[in-house]
């Protein structure tokens, strides 16, 4: 994974019921970057796009389970003043997607950031470009010019010399 695909770290769901596996994964000398909050591998068991740590209980659980996993840091989809004080706790980078500018850093996900999906747009999503209604025009042209017949065209399509393919037969 860290040589073929290039991957700089793995990105591991879960605070303090996961910590053994961080360790044990660092120990192999592989980066882990912990995520916290809304984690999108339990999404149905939280029962949907819900933001995490509104309650006092459920905000210490996520100071905690930030602590112990210390090595590393994610924090997804809850209050932009908990993420802030999670932050100013730790010692290691922060990077927010949801949780406000108090992180130390941020992330989107770029089909979120230009538009590509349309069914369902998260609170903390700011489209900054509407890529997915030219990709759907795209598509459709491409699509109704495949069933009429008028692509691909001759310009598209690579040639043979007549010559050539009358000594085949």
């Amino acid at each position: 994974l860290m040589k073929e695909g290039r991957a700089n770290a793995v990105k591991l769901e879960g605070g303090a019921a996961v910590v053994e596996q961080i360790k044990a994964i660092t120990a192999a000398g592989i980066p882990v970057m912990g995520h916290l909050g809304l984690t999108p591998q339990s999404i149905n068991a939280f029962g949907g796009n819900k933001v995490q740590g509104k309650s006092e209980e459920a905000a210490k659980k996520l100071i905690e389970d930030a602590l112990a996993v210390q090595e590393a840091g994610a924090l997804e989809c809850i209050p932009a003043k908990l993420a802030s004080i999670i932050t100013k706790k730790l010692t290691i980078p922060t990077i927010g997607i949801g949780a406000g500018a108090g992180c130390d850093g941020q992330i989107l996900v770029y089909q979120d950031m230009l538009g590509m999906f349309s069914d369902y747009v998260p609170k903390f999503v700011k489209r900054f470009a509407d890529v997915g209604s030219v990709m759907k025009e795209a598509f459709q042209a491409y699509g109704d010019e495949v069933r009429a017949g008028s692509y691909p065209a001759q310009e598209h399509t690579f040639q043979i010399s007549d010559d050539v393919l009358d000594k085949l037969y």
